[in-house]
């Protein structure tokens, strides 16, 4: 997996697996949902997925790291990951973050020469350093909260409508999401505003008044600056960018 320097599709939608399904974030970010439920992956953590879970992509950020999937069956019917039934998302930090990397990376290098000896066993030196007991759920507000954000039927909202639909203050819902995610509900939105937009200004040819409307934002000038300070591009720039 590796978004950095390109344009990636903002979303990649509901999909099911017949094996267990991984995510493993060395840089950037990626919001995951899994059955209803979002997970930010972030530097030094890995995402599980159990097979047969619907799972969707909502959000890439700069991400860098590895995807891909495996067969409980590989598994000794003693490893309780064999019997994955929830998602199970972990972080590692630091040197073993390191060390989870590098094994990574011997383990996408194994599997193109097809050393399965190599990389059957490497598989499962990683998932020992799996702690299935572990999990990292967000607070049920914040789950609530990207639920709402990123469902295609429904247009960004405020801060205010959206703490209000789940029965908190501004202020505390800005707290909860900053200190689970890092980033500001503003920003949230700001993100989920970009990404449709730049959707629409790649698939269809409304004006950017109409798309900045459809967005959530009636302001076009402000719209056109939030979109060159995060994309460092004018929506016209990236209209021409995206369709030749």
């Amino acid at each position: 997996m590796d978004t950095s320097g390109y344009v990636k599709p903002a979303e990649v939608p509901e999909a099911h697996l017949p094996l267990i399904g991984f995510i493993y974030v060395i840089m950037g970010e990626v919001l995951v949902e899994v059955e209803g439920v979002p997970f930010l992956c972030q530097p030094g953590q890995m995402l599980l997925i159990p097979q047969q879970s619907p799972f969707a992509i909502h959000f890439y950020r700069n991400a860098v790291g590895y995807t891909g999937g495996f067969a409980p069956s590989i598994l000794a019917d003693t490893k309780p990951l064999r019997y994955l039934t929830e998602p199970l998302h972990q972080g590692f930090w630091f040197d073993e973050g390191v060390f989870m990397g590098e094994l990574f990376n011997m383990l996408a290098n194994s599997f193109e020469k097809g050393d399965r000896v190599f990389v059957e066993k490497g598989l499962d030196l990683l998932l020992s350093r799996i702690k299935p007991m572990q999990k990292a759920a967000f607070p049920a507000a914040v789950s609530r909260f990207l639920e709402s954000l990123f469902n295609p039927k429904q247009m960004p909202g405020s801060i205010a409508s959206y703490a209000a639909a789940i029965g908190i203050s501004d202020n505390y819902l800005s707290r909860l999401v900053k200190n689970a995610t890092g980033r500001s509900v503003g920003a949230w939105i700001d993100i989920v505003r970009i990404q449709r937009a730049k959707r629409l200004l790649s698939e269809t040819r409304l004006p950017i008044i109409d798309i900045a409307a459809a967005v959530g934002m009636d302001d076009q000038s402000y719209f056109s600056r939030l979109f060159k300070r995060e994309t460092s591009l004018t929506p016209s720039s990236f209209r021409k960018k995206m369709q030749g």
